[in-house]
């Protein structure tokens, strides 16, 4: 296996001096979308970031956060988090051999992305208040206490998390448009900046649409506005106030995007469907880009045929308690043939 840092050396800020720490991370798979391509009119391909050793595209960056930080002598890193962050970043404190803490807010992280951080060994302190309230005070943390903040202010968390538009650009060229659900705002971010090295470095003619899609409940780039109180079922971006705003603001204008945002309901319905019709679960946060993609759609803002990656961020087994919401439980049927054979024939 060749580990993500080495793949891409050439790119990555990685010199003799930098441990090479991997887990087994990127190299994800491009999945064309062959039925909601019909059902959309484009050429749809997502990129499952689940399928990273701890369920999110958040391995790309803090496997170059974490050797980097080892480099530097680091005893230990910190981070704040509304889950991906904790779980990867204790999966590779682990790994490095160094402590980890995490800040989080107290009843608003999936329980599968806590449990996470807990079983690789993290330091977990939950605080009640929002994200954004944790990433302010671990930040300050981190300052006084000499650890290594692994939040996407930490530039090497961006430059890791690059790789994914690397990928992509490697498999099928640059697409027309990327689509990604926006939280801290550090991954569009990251996969513009991806998408500019490699156009720098003659592998690619033209960069995509940058397409940012957030939660109505949390829609600080939509609205232009910070949000108090930020809520929605997709926790993943369940932010007020993203520390990235101005990367990312500046990503959407220079590659001619835009954000928008959808609703809790269109995000669970376009999560039920990228499952039904592709075999696809992926967490609410990732579907925001489907149900983004449905909305412009209905709104005649959807070219057709253009060529359209979604990024699905997280995998839908992080927070599997949304899911039992919304679908039915199975039927209950007795143990006699008959009886089921007619229940399969009914259906």
């Amino acid at each position: 296996m060749v580990c993500l840092l080495e793949k891409y050396a050439e790119y990555f800020p990685v010199t003799s001096k930098t441990p090479i720490l991997s887990l087994g991370e990127g190299n994800t798979p491009l999945i064309p979308l062959d039925n909601l391509s019909l059902k959309l009119g484009v050429e749809l391909y997502a990129k499952c970031e689940g399928l990273n050793p701890t369920g999110s595209f958040k391995d790309r960056g803090m496997v170059l956060a974490v050797s980097k930080a080892l480099e530097a002598g680091a005893s230990g890193i910190i981070c704040a988090s509304t889950g991906n962050t904790s779980a990867s970043a204790a999966a590779y404190a682990a790994k490095a051999g160094i402590k980890c803490h995490v800040v989080l807010p107290a009843g608003k992280v999936a329980r599968g992305k806590l449990i996470q951080a807990l079983i690789y060994g993290a330091n977990v302190l939950a605080i009640h208040g929002n994200f954004d309230v944790a990433l302010d005070m671990t930040r300050k943390l981190a300052d006084d206490l000499g650890l290594d903040i692994v939040n996407s202010v930490n530039p090497y968390r961006l430059w890791g998390q690059r790789s994914g538009a690397w990928e992509v650009c490697d498999e099928i060229g640059a697409p027309d448009w990327c689509v990604l659900p926006v939280g801290n705002a550090g991954n569009i971010s990251a996969y513009w900046a991806g998408f500019v090295q490699y156009r720098r470095a003659g592998l690619i003619a033209s960069i995509p649409r940058m397409i940012g899609i957030q939660a109505k409940g949390a829609a600080p780039l939509v609205m232009g506005r910070p949000f108090e109180k930020p809520e929605t079922v997709a926790t993943a971006i369940r932010i007020g106030n993203p520390v990235n705003a101005k990367k990312a603001m500046a990503a959407v204008k220079s590659s001619k995007g835009m954000f928008l945002a959808v609703s809790d309901e269109e995000i669970l319905i376009a999560q039920k469907d990228l499952a039904s019709s592709e075999g696809i679960f992926a967490e609410p946060a990732s579907c925001a880009t489907l149900a983004g993609l449905y909305k412009l759609r209905k709104q005649g803002d959807l070219p057709k045929k253009v060529r359209v990656v979604m990024v699905l961020t997280g995998n839908g087994l992080k927070d599997p308690e949304i899911v039992g919401k919304m679908i039915l439980s199975p039927n209950e049927v007795a143990a006699e043939y008959e009886t089921l054979r007619e229940a399969i024939l009914s259906c």
